[in-house]
């Protein structure tokens, strides 16, 4: 759960005063993703989540509300924000396991319960994402609400309207050229952009490469762990049949290693949570980054294929009104429209460099936050299961040199 603070202003206040008072406490927004509890049987089964929103901005109902919520309304929401904010760095969902083994296991809900917090967290605490509508919607309906808006159609979905693919005819041949090769599709031209996008590309595979090595650390100290138990099971039987000091010496050294074995899992589930997840979210976060930068190319595009297109008709409309065409307010009109659309596709383009210009510097902020905390636990971790270790056998040293001697 994390709380998310809108202004500074508000006081300490009085008990006695509503939690909506303005007075009482300065806005806040709290979204905590807890309870997953499995739903129906066989393929039709499913997740669900309680999520628990604590607020007092007004625009919410209520200082209170608990909803239950499934993968696919998470999925909603990321959809409908990723379609609404061009330029903002969507938070990434975790993936959907097809899996079943592993869809339903103790481990995989508790990785996904704990990505699906972070992921509505993450919309909370944004200064443009938490005004949204859908997000509210997400956070309040109740689930015959919320599964009528999932079901509608969202408009990355919906196939664009006749009248606005009108707009593009005059490039159509020229798109073609571009998507069979013909001709070098247009791009953006800006050395700091492309600065930024490079590294992008190359933070994911070194992102990737991390977390393929921070799985196989994982996988380490749970298959040590395990070989730590079989041989503490092995170690004392064989104390079992000595006697004396050496039996006894035996069994506490099986003891131990049931002890570290335990130690070594419960670490493997640390590193997991705490330092490969995260690995892994970073992971997810440059993949949506580098969708939007997807859609800031397809912007620019957009707006020079338009700014290339009004260029030609005004060509013809000047040619019409020389010799006086029948056709002329029809072309005149059309072109007035396509001014409009060019200059909407220019208006366009340049919020979405304004926002992704914001976004660079949080995103640069917000990652230097999360590896520091991501790495410090790791090393905090290796650090308490060494120790643990060391101490472990160091205990056993002096009854060992004893048999040793005698």
């Amino acid at each position: 759960m994390i709380t998310t603070q809108r202004s500074p202003t508000g006081g300490g206040g009085g008990g006695s005063q509503s939690p909506r008072s303005p007075s009482s406490q300065p806005p806040f927004l709290s979204v905590s993703v807890t309870d997953p509890a499995k739903m129906g049987n066989g393929v039709q089964a499913y997740i669900s989540y309680k999520v628990i929103t604590k607020t007092n901005l007004p625009e919410y109902q209520g200082s209170e509300k608990i909803v239950i919520r499934r993968y696919t309304d998470f999925v909603w929401l990321c959809d409908r924000l990723f379609e609404k904010y061009k330029g903002i760095f969507i938070p990434p969902l975790p993936e959907k396991s097809t899996v079943e083994k592993f869809r339903f296991s103790a481990e995989f809900i508790e990785m996904r319960r704990q990505a699906l917090d972070t992921f509505v967290n993450r919309i909370a605490l944004h200064h443009e994402l938490q005004q949204s509508e859908d997000l509210r919607t997400f956070l309040q309906a109740d689930e015959q609400t919320m599964e009528r808006a999932r079901s509608q159609d969202t408009g990355i979905f919906k196939k664009k309207p006749s009248d606005l693919m009108s707009i593009f005819r005059g490039v159509q041949s020229k798109v073609t050229d571009v998507v069979l090769g013909k001709e070098k599709p247009v791009e953006e031209s800006n050395s700091e952009y492309d600065k930024f996008k490079k590294y992008i590309f190359e933070l994911e595979d070194h992102l990737a490469e991390a977390q393929k090595h921070a799985y196989r650390l994982v996988k380490r100290h749970r298959e040590l762990g395990q070989s730590l138990a079989d041989f503490g099971k092995a170690i004392k039987l064989l104390g079992a049949c000595e006697g004396d000091a050496l039996g006894t010496a035996f069994s506490e050294l099986g003891a131990k290693s049931e002890m570290l074995s335990i130690k070594l899992q419960r670490e493997a589930h640390h590193l997991l949570m705490n330092f490969e997840e995260p690995l892994k979210d970073y992971v997810r976060a440059v993949q949506s980054i580098k969708g939007t930068i997807t859609e800031r190319a397809n912007a620019f595009r957009q707006q020079c294929e338009l700014t290339e297109t009004i260029k030609l008709k005004e060509i013809d409309l000047n040619k019409m009104r020389l010799i006086r065409s029948e056709k002329m307010l029809d072309a005149e009109h059309e072109y007035e429209e396509l001014k409009v659309a060019g200059q909407e596709a220019t208006r366009r383009f340049e919020t979405i460099v304004k926002l992704m210009n914001e976004e660079i510097v949080r995103f640069q902020d917000q990652k230097t936050q999360d590896m520091g905390r991501a790495f410090h636990e790791f090393a905090k971790g290796q650090a308490r299961l060494a120790n643990a270790i060391a101490d472990a056998w160091r205990s056993l040293i002096p009854k060992l040199d004893s048999l040793s001697v005698s």
